[in-house]
């Protein structure tokens, strides 16, 4: 039986790893951020949906560290990238831009490589990243209605 591995030149296959890590740490403060948001989400729904937001950003770490791991032979090296804010609408805010700005990031990522299955799934995780980016943006738009005289 033959294995078959793709073959990396040496700065690809760099440019891959530090990636990889990059959505690893991104993943790991997201999972983090959005027990926080959850925490302070307006109404029960909104918390609902943001936990299950929460699931597929743990889903999409562990898929990245096995990915990292087969490639790079070890495990990445894992720490917050960016602090979550403590309030909520800025959350929500931030959020949003994270997400989106990962679309793009792991489509950037799914054009370069040449590993079917390393383009599967950032293929799968920027997909996902664009509906949860639609979430947040709604999450924004439905704000409850405050008291003026508060």
């Amino acid at each position: 039986m033959w294995h078959v591995q793709t073959f990396y030149p040496v700065r690809q296959h760099d440019r891959l790893i530090k990636d990889i890590e990059k959505a690893v740490n991104g993943e790991h403060s997201a999972v983090i951020c959005y027990q926080k948001l959850a925490q302070m989400a307006a109404t029960p729904d909104i918390k609902k949906q943001i936990l299950e937001i929460r699931q597929d950003e743990i889903r999409h770490f562990n898929t990245f560290i096995n990915l990292f791991m087969s490639i790079a032979g070890r495990k990445p090296d894992i720490k917050i990238t960016e602090p979550c804010p403590d309030q909520y609408k800025t959350g929500l805010e931030f959020a949003f831009k994270d997400e989106q700005e990962t679309v793009d990031f792991y489509l950037n990522i799914a054009d370069y490589t040449r590993d079917k299955t390393v383009k599967q799934a950032f293929k799968r995780a920027a997909a996902d990243e664009q509906n949860h980016a639609v979430w947040f943006l709604y999450f924004l738009t439905k704000q409850p209605a405050r008291d003026p005289f508060q």
